[in-house]
């Protein structure tokens, strides 16, 4: 299964490189678009657990990996929520 890395930008300019142990999350990004917080919040919840679950059927369990990282994007965003019209720069694909 191809894995991938995505960097991206929250609204206070800091960089943070992610993962997804599936390619489905080049459906729902496009490198140098820009997404509301709450908007890309829902979109990387969604594409990374399509990508466990694809990891599930491929090898009998969930991806702890794509899981954690949803876990640590929400707890990061939640950190912007009180901002005026907060959004996530996302930056390009590493693969």
């Amino acid at each position: 299964m191809p894995e991938i890395n995505f960097k991206i930008q929250w609204p206070d300019g800091t960089e943070q490189k992610c993962y997804s142990p599936s390619l489905v999350v080049k459906q729902y990004f496009n490198p140098g678009e820009t997404y509301e917080l709450g908007e890309f919040v829902e979109k990387s919840r969604i594409a990374l657990n399509i990508a466990s679950d694809r990891v599930k059927e491929a090898y009998g369990f969930s991806c702890s990996r794509a899981l954690g990282q949803i876990q640590q994007i929400e707890s990061k965003a939640a950190e912007y929520q009180k901002l005026t019209n907060p959004k996530v720069l996302f930056i390009d694909f590493r693969e």
